[in-house]
């Protein structure tokens, strides 16, 4: 996942409104897909510029424009003009570390949300998704062309399941909501996998690179709650909030993704929780092999104290000391000493500190 705050610095001190892409280039080329339908028809087709969208802005129809790479200012530039949009909304556009929001025009309703998804790797892919909700069409900005979730919907306009295609152009726009909430889910369970691995790993043996895989897990749960946080009142706005542009009969479908998102949030919040107690745990087993490192030691250095006075006592180099001119004395020192080392062993033991 990137990081939490991506550079502003070339847009300081420029008016408001003023087009500068932040972010990173995540596709060469800017793709335009449109799927226009109504209950009776459907119909996909790329674009090959902004100035064909004109055509499609008063037609009857269902229209969802989907843009593919928002790095070339000019084609959102003239996008904007094309259906009025304000220069706030396309500067927003254009900055992807939005918050996640909505904002209305009362003409068309402006939202951010940050999509997840994963693309076989073990790390979830996330990007900006700015979606324009109007009369009769959405547009939704993606920052690359690596995928998205929105395969499914896709495939529910082209089969005619469900009432995506009897609905009108707020009821597609909380269905691409609903999918980018559901795959949170998704990332979810395998962030959750990852944990059990990493628990059955800290009981076993853990390890520096187990420290660091917690607190990449836990940097990664921050930047969730980050993104699903805000959504809440995104989703509550749209429900609660008095635009003509959201039936009645969408707003109930709203709630349930409102549900959704607290659900995703307990999730994470509890993710959070375990991964801050396995941190303890970590830190206590190291203090506890240290622990047992040092008491290793201690019981060691102790056995030998004795053995090293007596030692010591017989390595002075007195003229007088009758054990020297012993025959047997150096033997009966040596079984001394060692009857001392096994009985402070012995008694260790019993003491329970072996």
């Amino acid at each position: 996942m990137p990081g939490f705050v991506k550079k502003r610095a070339k847009k300081s001190g420029l008016p408001p409104g003023t087009l500068v892409h932040i972010g990173e280039k995540k596709a060469e080329e800017v793709k335009i897909t449109v799927i226009d339908y109504d209950e009776a028809n459907f119909q996909v087709k790329e674009m090959k510029g902004m100035e064909e969208c004109l055509l499609l802005k008063d037609k009857p129809t269902v229209t969802w424009i989907n843009v593919d790479g928002i790095h070339l200012v000019e084609n959102i530039r003239k996008l904007g003009d094309c259906y009025g949009f304000h220069p706030l909304v396309l500067e927003d556009i254009l900055n992807t570390d939005q918050r996640p929001k909505i904002e209305d025009y009362e003409d068309y309703l402006y939202v951010v949300l940050k999509m997840l998804h994963n693309e076989g790797g073990p790390d979830a892919v996330t990007e900006q998704i700015s979606l324009i909700l109007g009369p009769n069409f959405v547009f939704s900005f993606q920052e690359g062309i690596e995928g998205d979730v929105f395969n499914q919907i896709r495939e529910r306009i082209r089969s005619g399941r469900g009432r995506i295609r009897t609905s009108g152009a707020d009821y597609l726009t909380y269905a691409l909501i609903d999918a980018v909430v559901d795959n949170y889910f998704v990332i979810l369970e395998k962030k959750g996998e990852q944990i059990e691995h990493l628990e059955e790993e800290l009981m076993k043996n853990p390890t520096a690179q187990t420290l660091h895989k917690i607190h990449q897990i836990k940097r990664e749960m921050i930047f969730l709650r980050k993104a699903v946080w805000p959504l809440r009142e995104v989703i509550n706005a749209m429900e609660r909030g008095g635009s003509l542009l959201v039936k009645e009969s969408t707003k109930i479908y709203l709630r349930d993704v409102y549900d959704h998102t607290i659900q995703v949030m307990d999730e994470i919040e509890t993710f959070r929780d375990m991964l801050s107690g396995m941190l303890d745990i970590y830190l206590s087993s190291i203090s506890n092999r240290m622990n047992e490192v040092m008491k290793f030691l201690t019981i060691i250095g102790t056995i030998f104290i004795p053995l090293t006075f007596i030692a010591g006592v017989y390595g002075m180099n007195f003229a007088f000391m009758p054990e020297l001119r012993w025959r047997w004395g150096y033997f009966a020192v040596l079984a001394f000493m060692l009857g001392i080392g096994i009985f402070m062993l012995l008694y260790f033991k019993k003491k329970k500190w072996l």
